[in-house]
Parts: C-alpha cells; structure tokens; sequence
C-alpha cells in the first residue's frame, strides 16, 4: 500500500519576512488556495488509494502540524518529531521505520510539504502510474519537465527520455550557470530536479545501509529509543543527534544504480523566491501582484504583499515589497533569491525577527505583541474554545487581563473566578495562576505586563495539558 511522506521540516528563509524560523512557509497559506502549503500537499492525493500520511516535522513546529492536520480532518499514527534537523535522508528513514510497523511491503510516496502543484489532477494520475509500474528496487523521483533554462533547481539526466514511462537515470547535476542550463534545455534529456520520491520502504533502508550506514545506523537507534507523547512519536534525541546531515539525494539517489525517473508536467513549482511566487499569481492589467490594500500608481510588474497597513507605490517596476507587523522587505526580483543574506545579518546582530512574528502560536491559540516598553509590554491574546494555558508563575513579573471578548476562567493561586467581557484581574507577581476559555467562542483578552524582565522564558509550569513541564 502507498503510504504519503510529508516532509515538513525547512525554515523557508528565501521568503522571508512572511516565513520565519517559528512559521516557516510549509504552514503558510502563500496562493490564496483552500488551506496552508501543508494541507494541500495532503488533500491534493485525494482519490489516490493510499494509508494515512506520515508527517516529519521540527519538534518546535509540532503544535502547528498538529493543528493543521485536525483542521482539514486528517488522520494520521503519529507525527514524527525531528529533535534537530538532518536533512531528508534520515527523515524518510525514521518514516520508512514508521510504515513497516503497519506494512511490511509499505510503498513511500515522499513529497515535500512547501511545493505549488496546479493540476492536482495529472498529479494524482502520474502517482498512481509510479505505483503501478514501479518494479521491486527500483528508486523512483519525479523529475520536472524544464520550461526555461533555470538556474535554481538541480537536474537529471537520463539517457533518452521519454514522456510517461520510468527513465533510467544516467547522472544528477547540481545548480548549472545560464550557459550550461540553457544546453540541458537544448539537449531535451534533462528534468529538473523535484525533491519527490517512489520505492519502497525496505528498499530505500537497505541501500542507505548499503551507502551510508552511519546514517540508517543511527536512525535505526533513534526510531528504537521512539516515545509516545500525545499525538506525537519523540524519537531517541541523542541517537540522533549523532547521525550525519544529508540528503537523500547524495546518501542514496546518487549512489544507487536503482534510480529510475518519471516525467512530471504538472504546473509544478518549489516557491523557493519572492519572485517565483509572483510568477504563479494572477497580475493586474499592469503586471502587478498584489495582496492586501495597496495602491498602485505608473507601476509595473511589481509583487507588493501588506498584513496590516496600506502600502502605496509610485513609479517603481520589478520591485518586491512585504510588509509584516514587524517587519519589512523591499527587493527588485533579480536579488528576490538572496533574501537569505539579509536574514544572515539579522542573525548577525542578535535580532529576533528571523525566528519570531509578532503573533507568536501557541497549542492554545495565538498572542500578538503588541507594545513594549521599558519594564511594560502589552500582548493581545487568543485562547480556542476548551483550551488551557498552563499552570504557571513568574519570577520578575506582574500581569493584568482584560477580557475583551468571550468567557475566562481564571486561577490566582487559590481563587478560581469566571471573568466576562470588560471585566479584569491582576496577577502578582510570584503568584500560581492559569487561564482557560471554558466556552464556545475564542476568548480575547488585553494582558499588560510590567516587571524586571519580561521574557518568555521567565515561565515555571505546575501542569500542562500540552506536555511542555
């Protein structure tokens, strides 16, 4: 049986600042489409038979995944938690470990949880006839058919290739310069390099056994050492830490004399850069993609995307602008790709911006941080209906709630009270408190906080219904 492989770890740095460390773009709604980047890459196998998917995520994203999945539905055996990343070859391993306890001929479909497909449908049928003509060892990738001479993707080359069957593949190659790129094009036998995978389970462990056994090694030791906890599989940490960093092409695909590869023709496309997500949007009648309130005046072939306040742009073309709460970008597409070095110098000096928005998610809900100050800071927070924060106190800190909306149930060391809207309470500091919205709307509530030291991590936790004590 075919069993998904959601590869959802990566920090999607190229798109920031909408992507960060904490929300990178896998969890991001980025086209305008039904759900996150996350959920389509799920719900578009729907009507291919197939097991519940296996998700890889960073520890860090787990709560997100977790609710991502629950909002379209989605069940799953537990989503695996990467304690650091590895790259993709042992995150498939720990998920081929995963597949065999249900299935001992499992198949894996891997795909990455960050890619745009547009017709969904031919998709599904290219799948299906992987699955169906994929003889035992062979290692199957999808391979993109070029439409230009890109230089941002890695190719494969096969020997002849042909439409709808499985190539035989002769060589990968890394990113080319326009010269070389542009000959791949001519010569017609090269794909780009997708990142999305066919074999089975077995046979993908025994040829990273077989070419890199420090790896399967150490992922076998992890996968042993794996604990339940709620919806989540914790592998061994130490186990893997030990185990190298790579990807599964280098480790396996080309290594292996087993790498086979099939067309794909699909309206496929990586989101690597601000400029390629402005490729696959729809334009005004001037060229320009926007998104939010803008306003636009002799401008041309410009991608402008505003959360929360209106942007104008007057007399510029090609440029990139993003503009979060907190932060912003502003590019001409032909530097789009380099955004990195940016969030590098970020990185540099000590700031947060590449790691944080300022609405941070919680297994609770959300907080935005909306002022700070010296020795204050205001947050608006965002409890789901049935939720709890955890049993907490603070050590350099006080807090007052105001609830703005909806109902709170309130502990201040031994006094447990109801609170409605427009009604407060003060927390002291060194007081046991908790927060819980016991209804059936989200609770909204204004919380200041004043005090020495107002970090996140002057939290101790008593009890927690999320397993963070």
């Amino acid at each position: 049986m075919l069993h998904p492989v959601i590869i959802a770890g990566g920090s999607g740095t190229r798109l920031w600042p909408l992507s960060r460390g904490s929300y990178p773009k896998q969890f991001l709604n980025l086209t305008g489409g039904q759900g996150t980047m996350l959920q389509e890459t799920i719900t578009r196998l729907e009507g291919v038979d197939h097991e519940v998917p296996i998700v890889v995520c960073n520890e860090e994203h787990r709560f997100i995944a977790g609710e991502q999945l629950r909002q379209i539905g989605i069940e799953h055996n537990g989503i695996i938690l990467e304690p650091c990343g590895r790259n993709t070859a042992p995150a498939i391993c720990l998920a081929a470990f995963q597949a065999l306890e249900s299935d001992e001929n499992a198949t894996l479909l891997v795909l990455a949880a960050d890619h745009l497909i547009k017709d969904a449908a031919a998709f599904r049928q290219i799948v299906q006839s992987a699955n169906n003509s994929m003889s035992s060892g062979q290692l199957v990738t999808f391979g993109i058919v070029p439409t230009e001479a890109a230089i941002g993707y890695g190719y494969i080359q096969t020997g002849s290739l042909k439409k709808d069957v499985l190539n035989k593949v002769v060589s990968f190659v890394e990113k080319p310069d326009l010269t070389t790129a542009q000959g791949y094009l001519d010569d017609g036998n090269y794909l780009w390099n997708s990142g999305m995978f066919m074999f089975s389970a077995k046979d993908y462990i025994a040829e990273l056994q077989k070419h890199r056994p420090d790896i399967a090694q150490a992922c076998e030791a992890a996968w042993e050492g794996k604990k339940l906890d709620l919806e989540f599989i914790r592998i061994d940490e130490e186990a893997f830490k030990s185990c190298p960093s790579e990807s599964v092409d280098y480790a396996v695909m080309e290594a292996t004399n087993q790498a086979f590869v099939l067309p794909l023709d699909v309206g496929w496309n990586d989101l690597g850069s601000w400029s390629s997500l402005a490729d696959v949007l729809p334009p005004d009648v001037n060229g320009n993609v926007l998104n939010g309130d803008v306003i636009t005046h002799e401008s041309q072939n410009n991608y402008v995307h505003t959360e929360d306040k209106l942007v104008t742009i007057l007399g510029v073309d090609d440029l990139v602008v993003v503009n979060t709460k907190d932060a912003v970008l502003v590019t001409n597409k032909e530097h789009a790709q380099n955004v990195k070095q940016i969030v590098n110098q970020i990185i540099k000096a000590g700031r947060t911006e590449h790691q944080h928005h300022r609405v941070v998610y919680r297994p609770w809900g959300h907080y935005d941080s909306m002022d700070a100050g010296e020795r204050f800071q205001v947050k608006r927070i965002t409890v789901k209906p049935g939720a709890k924060l955890s049993v907490q106190k603070h050590h350099h800190r006080a807090e007052h709630w105001v609830v703005v909306s909806g109902a709170a149930k309130v502990r201040v060391d031994d006094e447990e009270k109801l609170l409605a809207e427009n009604e407060s309470v003060f927390i002291p500091l060194g007081a046991i408190h908790s927060l819980e919205n016991p209804g059936k709307i989200p609770l909204e509530l204004i919380e200041v906080q004043s005090g020495s030291y107002l970090g996140e991590d002057d939290i101790v936790r008593f009890e927690d219904l999320y397993g963070r004590v």
